[in-house]
């Protein structure tokens, strides 16, 4: 069994002492309340999917979905999880720090961004999925399943169908899957600092997951794009609290439709108060 560094021990004692009293989560709630008129956002870009919200702005916190059905449904995380995948890389000692260069391997890949050397920060913002995969080889699925298991990630499976899988991305074509609600799960541990991880670690990555900032205002997320259908999650975080969000729809037309993912959750966040409107 691969020994983890030392300060994971401590900070899994520390994690399962403090959950029990730690903020609710999101399954602690009565219901989601669905949100109909929510559909409209999603038909403005002929778009199917769902979308789960929990807004932590007041005393009482509301939880909100459209589409409960398919919010409840576990999909391949895709890119998205290049966030718990960057706390397993820090934590295993994969990576120093932010500023640690991956050479590029030489081969020319679809999306040019990926074509050049990388460090943690630009492979979160470009999606280098080959970064990633080196990861994966070196983490194994051994110590792959500890990690997804210790943070409670979807069914936790890092494993393929097909064992002569010639991919070792398991996030996108492998069986690991977790549910638009699992997600903002998770994401509130991370926002709170609860990840049985070094409080240093869980802190560069919610710097690295910056999109766009104001004057009182944060919006972390990441995107994800398994093919068939794509992700967009992360928060909002204003000083009264986090608004959290999870989004998931098909991608039919591929590429084309990725823009969507951002502008249905935009608007949504907007229309609710959780992102300023546009000028």
């Amino acid at each position: 069994m691969t020994i983890l560094k030392t300060h994971s021990s401590i900070c899994l004692l520390l994690y399962l002492l403090f959950s029990a009293v730690a903020v609710m989560p999101i399954k602690a709630f009565a219901a989601y309340e669905e949100q109909p008129g929510w559909q409209i956002y999603f038909d403005k870009y002929d778009a199917k999917g769902t979308i789960v919200v929990l807004d932590k702005r007041d005393a009482v916190p509301k939880a909100m979905v459209l589409d409960s059905l398919r919010a409840n449904k576990r999909y391949s995380p895709a890119s998205t999880f290049k966030i718990p995948h960057s706390l397993f890389a820090l934590d295993s000692n994969l990576v120093k720090d932010e500023f640690q260069v991956f050479e590029w391997d030489g081969i020319e890949r679809s999306y040019s961004p990926h074509n050049q050397d990388q460090n943690l920060r630009s492979a979160m913002r470009n999606s280098a999925v080959w970064v990633y995969d080196n990861f994966a080889k070196k983490l194994g699925e051994k110590k792959a399943q500890h990690y997804l298991s210790l943070i409670d990630y979807g069914n936790a499976d890092p494993t393929f169908d097909n064992k002569n899988q010639d991919s070792v991305s398991y996030w996108i074509d492998g069986k690991l899957a977790i549910s638009a609600v699992e997600q903002v799960k998770f994401l509130q541990n991370l926002y709170l600092n609860q990840l049985p991880f070094d409080l240093a670690d869980q802190r560069l990555i919610k710097d690295i997951m910056i999109v766009e900032a104001g004057r009182d205002w944060v919006l972390r997320a990441k995107t994800g794009w398994q093919g068939q259908y794509g992700w967009w999650v992360g928060w909002v975080e204003w000083p009264t609290g986090p608004v959290l969000f999870a989004l998931n729809m098909d991608t039919p037309n591929r590429m084309q439709d990725l823009y969507k993912r951002e502008a249905i959750v935009r608007d949504i966040l907007q229309f609710i108060g959780a992102l300023p409107k546009e000028r």
